[in-house]
């Protein structure tokens, strides 16, 4: 019993204790949770069988016989994460500390299908873990971020609208033909969001993610959580209603959506029909970088248009921190200038008071650090731990070792 209230004392549940380093020797185990000492030897030695913990050295601060120090096993353990946005990509192996052991960039196309698609995903996937020298049947899970929104209850898009052919497409299904892990299906931006508040932000109680890339699209993130919305549409403000944008096209079919004016495709178009070379929101980045003015201009009017838009929100949400990630966010301030402009003029003094408006600083990476994250969260929950050590082969017992073992709580 705590000040907060009961533990729970499974063992998924006392591996989390040590996860989150309110323990770190059976001795504390017993001190804070109450079990007997049989049952924390128990726990904590089917949780040593199964690879979750590990044996690491001694406990300095200890008073008297220092007890053996316990921590989690995170190292063996192997998480694929991808980022698939509607142009380009990124895939990473990490080890189940999150920590980057392979990595790669790839052009993609996400309208080419699913089946194209995942299949060139896994191809990328087993050739970094070839490079990171980890096997398949190391993988405890599978993160994949996609530019659309996601039923996370079945891991399948719902009505994608820049994605033919995805729509209720059992993603989950293609990839356990290639790995036996558990698949998890996020929208791209929340996955940074998860990725950037974590990492970056983890004092702050929340916050808005903006991706600007090919097209727009936000993540919500309230206390660690991703904030999914009831139909996992939540952050589709690419398609958004705005007046500047009235009579234009967007990639969707519809018209007057904001990614018709604001997003990284929008200003290419425009700047090509200037005469300019730009085929991609890479484009436009290389344009503002090299100094040409019209590409600066456009890109500063698109950020004042999502500024309206962000300042509806950020009255609505009171975030702690807005981040601009994606593309247009290395456009030498200029796209987050035009959006602090309208920002900062139509937002409630009392929303912007202390809120913190910057560029993402994990950049590329932000997508896969978040699947990481997602994965993790998942596979090392205390029901999941649980889940697995049920279907473990039970070790016998040895002794005295084990005897020798729950001597020195």
């Amino acid at each position: 019993m705590t000040a907060d209230g009961p533990i729970s004392t499974s063992a998924g549940h006392i591996f989390n204790l040590f996860r989150e380093q309110r323990v770190q020797t059976r001795r504390e185990l017993i001190a804070l949770t109450g079990l007997a000492r049989s049952t924390v030897t128990q726990r904590v030695d089917a949780l040593l069988a199964a690879g979750f913990l590990r044996e690491e050295g001694v406990n300095e601060s200890a008073i008297g016989r220092r007890p053996k120090r316990l921590v989690p096993d995170y190292e063996p353990k192997t998480i694929l994460a991808a980022d698939l946005g509607a142009t380009h990509g990124r895939l990473a192996v990490l080890d189940g500390s999150g920590r980057i052991l392979a990595e790669t960039a790839v052009e993609s196309r996400i309208d080419n299908g699913p089946v194209e698609v995942l299949g060139r995903t896994v191809g990328h996937w087993k050739e970094l873990l070839h490079q990171a020298d980890r096997s398949a049947g190391s993988v405890c899970g599978l993160g994949l971020g996609v530019p659309g929104p996601v039923d996370v209850t079945t891991g399948r898009l719902t009505q994608p609208p820049i994605m033919p052919g995805w729509d209720a497409y059992p993603i989950r299904d293609f990839l356990a033909n290639y790995f036996d892990a558990a698949v998890f299906v996020e929208n791209d931006a929340n996955l940074m969001a998860l990725g950037e508040s974590l990492q970056v932000y983890p004092q702050l109680p929340s916050l808005l993610f903006v991706k600007v890339a090919t097209g727009i699209g936000a993540g919500l993130v309230l206390d660690g959580r991703i904030y999914d919305g009831f139909d996992g549409g939540a952050g589709d403000i690419g398609h958004a209603k705005v007046s500047a944008a009235e009579g234009k096209r967007c990639n969707c079919g519809a018209e007057g959506c904001l990614a018709a004016v604001s997003s990284g495709a929008a200003l290419a178009r425009q700047l090509a029909a200037k005469g300019h070379s730009a085929g991609s929101s890479r484009d436009v980045v290389r344009l503002v970088q090299e100094g040409n003015g019209d590409a600066i201009s456009a890109t500063r009017d698109a950020g004042r248009v999502l500024g309206e838009v962000l300042a509806t929100s950020v009255s609505l949400l009171n975030p702690a921190a807005l981040v601009l990630g994606g593309d247009m966010a290395l456009t030498y301030e200029h796209f987050l200038t035009g959006v602090r402009e309208v920002l900062y003029s139509r937002t409630q003094p009392l929303a912007i008071r202390r809120l913190h408006v910057g560029t993402s600083q994990l950049g590329d990476q932000a997508g896969i650090v978040g699947a990481a994250v997602l994965v993790r969260e998942q596979v090392f929950s205390a029901a999941a731990v649980d889940r697995a050590l049920a279907v473990a082969p039970q070790v016998p017992r040895q002794q005295p070792a084990r005897l020798t073992a729950a001597s020195d709580t």
